[in-house]
């Protein structure tokens, strides 16, 4: 194995970073990793971006530097790979840090489970299964805004990029080794395409428990209530709970309240309720008149698409067998519960990427199978 200098290198001058970014642009890869707070802001709040280039370890005081624009340019150069693990946060803290999303990336975790090893598994785990070292992880919950930064907190975020490299070309070889290496293209593709392209704000009801109930001037109402949270939270940097919970999201909905008393009574209370007050009466009376109410969402699953999804499942588990994948990786219960709903079930999103002839085609043919068997 290479030796790799764990020891953190602490950046904090234009000068270091571009003289290090001009240096880790002439290389295939690098590692990449953030440190950010959130507890009470609906943005991260970046404290702190890790470099590893396989022989050290650097950390980035983005607090101290005013210019990043060299950072800036190594993420946005597709000649070098930036090596992530779980990367979906730190795409939205370096976003919100530097306005762009860094590619192409290569993310571990996504690697591991395509290579064969498993779903979900953590950096420490990794390490620890693919490398036999074992990495503390006393620091998950530290103050990264603070400064300066504890020796520990130096020596934890050092670690997290450490070992990156070595797994990068550990896990390129399982990949290429078993053909796979396009469908990680493909996966971590999507990431960077999902990052750049978030969820619009008037979607947000698509989300909420048990809003499948609701129908008409009361869905309507709930799309409104939910698309004026989630624009609320994103201006004020609030989380969208701070500001209106979910369920007295669905509380408003489903009473459709008219007056600050009925509004109180449905569980919106406090400075939420003598801010907002008014505002939200007028969005519900407003919602209520809507021509263009959304349409019912899908139902639960019948008794009769249960047995489908059952017997589904079990050819997913077939081939997760024979393909040594984890089934988690092929298809998300949602996915499958969409193709035993539609009346023509078709591929969408990732089913339509490496998962159409592995997964997608052959649930297809199951399922037109099953559902001859039930006419007969």
């Amino acid at each position: 194995m290479v030796e790799i200098d764990t020891t953190p290198r602490w950046v904090d001058s234009y000068e270091q970073l571009a003289a290090l970014c001009a240096q880790w642009r002439q290389q295939r890869a690098v590692a990449l990793d953030t440190e950010f707070m959130r507890s009470r802001t609906f943005y991260p709040q970046p404290a702190l971006v890790q470099v590893g280039d396989g022989k050290h370890c650097y950390l980035i005081d983005n607090l101290a530097i005013e210019e990043l624009q060299p950072l800036r340019d190594l993420l946005l150069d597709t000649a070098v790979t930036k090596i992530m693990h779980s990367c979906s946060e730190d795409l939205e803290t370096l976003e919100r840090l530097l306005g762009v999303i860094p590619e192409p990336i290569f993310d571990t975790q996504i690697a591991v489970a395509i290579s064969g090893m498993g779903a979900g598994l953590g950096y420490a785990a990794t390490v620890r299964t693919l490398l036999n070292i074992e990495l503390p992880k006393s620091e998950t919950r530290s103050d990264w805004l603070q400064r300066p930064l504890s020796e520990a907190q130096k020596t934890y975020a050092a670690l997290d990029v450490a070992w990156l490299p070595v797994l990068y070309g550990a896990l390129l070889k399982r990949l290429q080794d078993h053909g796979r290496e396009t469908w990680l293209e493909e996966d971590c593709a999507a990431l960077v395409a999902s990052a750049r392209n978030p969820q619009p704000p008037e979607l947000y009801y698509l989300k909420v428990k048990g809003a499948w109930r609701l129908r008409g001037k009361h869905l309507a109402v709930l799309q409104d209530l939910c698309t004026w949270r989630e624009s609320e939270a994103r201006a004020q940097d609030m989380p969208r709970n701070h500001l209106l919970k979910e369920a007295v999201c669905m509380s408003l909905a489903q009473q459709l309240p008219r007056s600050k008393s009925a509004l109180s009574q449905a569980g919106f209370e406090g400075r939420v309720l003598r801010e907002y007050g008014d505002t939200l009466l007028q969005m519900i009376s407003a919602a209520v008149e809507r021509s263009d109410a959304p349409a019912r969402l899908p139902q639960p699953l019948n008794r009769q698409q249960g047995e489908l999804l059952k017997l589904l499942r079990q050819e997913v588990a077939n081939i997760a067998a024979r393909e040594n994948l984890p089934t988690e990786i092929l298809i998300r219960k949602k996915e499958l519960e969409t193709l035993v709903q539609a009346h023509e079930p078709q591929l969408q999103g990732r089913l339509c990427g490496w998962r159409a002839e592995v997964v997608g085609l052959p649930l297809l043919n199951a399922l037109r199978q099953l559902r001859n068997e039930e006419v007969k």
